[in-house]
């Protein structure tokens, strides 16, 4: 608590500091600014022409240990709407977006229309909600929707460009989704199981028929044991799983020890390759984009499910 309140009086001392007030470019376009990169990725579908985007958070970047440097606070300042994700995937630093509304910087979690029965609560997570929505396509698509109305609520001369563009591109994710469901059939139901660096997984793992373990907790500030290898490596072995996985945006030294681990009772498990799960590849990949990180992802669990 204390952290959080020095960071909110930290961020009105900065904003109160900030000369430059919050408005469009000078080519008229909304000044928008994300959290991640995923929403960023939403963001420039559904406003095409009529924003300028920049998130805050780059490829290989962990949301869950951001913290704001002074350059962050002057591109949130200067901003016309800001997107963040919510249910605390921000940490300390969403409890200070949330406070940014009382210096009229309009802040949106981009998780608001998602009904909370769908949302997973696990008894680790102390009461709050698994924030990694985005890996259930169908539940990202409620994201879109939410930005599409912010934009036409802040823009309402574009609102009919802003819906046409949504719905466009929520074309796109029902395609997504589909090959997403297509591809996980390919592995045996028995066989669908994803070990992975930190449980980031779980809305992916319920939505496409997979059982997820983590060896961290939903938040990469939880820290795993000895004891948390040793019983992930005992289910491997148990289970003969082929491959585990690391994560793009987090320390790939204990999925390798897990893997050790595995070894030393004379199994082997390959590491089956990197997934995106905070956080999206390089701009101008496929992987740079929500549709190619998802797509990436189930591509490169299926091949090394199936040891391809």
């Amino acid at each position: 608590m204390k952290k959080i309140v020095l960071a909110v009086l930290t961020l009105s001392l900065l904003l109160s500091a900030c000369a430059t007030e919050s408005g469009s470019n000078s080519n008229g376009n909304l000044n928008i600014v994300t959290t991640t990169g995923m929403i960023a990725d939403i963001t420039k579908n559904v406003g095409g022409e009529y924003v300028d985007v920049i998130a805050l958070m780059g490829p290989g970047v962990d949301p869950h240990l951001y913290k704001a440097s002074e350059g962050d606070v002057r591109r949130l300042q200067e901003a016309n709407i800001v997107f963040y994700n919510g249910l605390h995937l921000e940490a300390q630093m969403g409890e200070v977006l949330e406070k940014m509304n009382d210096f009229g910087i309009k802040t949106v979690a981009v998780t608001n229309k998602i009904d909370p029965s769908l949302l997973s609560a696990p008894p680790q997570f102390a009461g709050n909600y698994d924030p990694h929505v985005w890996f259930d396509v169908t539940l990202w698509m409620k994201a879109v929707e939410q930005v599409k109305e912010t934009l036409s609520e802040t823009d309402p001369a574009h609102k009919s460009e802003y819906e046409a563009n949504a719905a466009a591109y929520l074309v796109q994710l029902e395609e997504l989704h589909q090959y997403v469901l297509d591809r996980a059939k390919t592995i045996p139901a028995e066989k669908r199981i994803i070990i992975t660096a930190h449980d980031a997984f779980s809305y992916f793992g319920r939505a496409y028929g997979f059982d997820v373990r983590g060896l961290q907790g939903i938040s990469t500030e939880s820290q795993a044991g000895t004891a948390d290898v040793q019983d992930l490596a005992n289910f491997i072995v148990e289970k003969q799983i082929p491959a585990i996985f690391v994560e793009s945006s987090v320390p790939q030294r204990n999925v390798e020890a897990v893997q050790a681990a595995v070894q030393a009772q004379g199994f082997d498990v390959q590491i089956g390759g990197s997934l995106f799960s905070d956080a999206m590849g390089n701009e101008g990949t496929p992987e740079g984009t929500y549709i190619g990180m998802v797509r990436h992802n189930i591509d490169t669990i299926v091949a090394a499910l199936k040891g391809e």
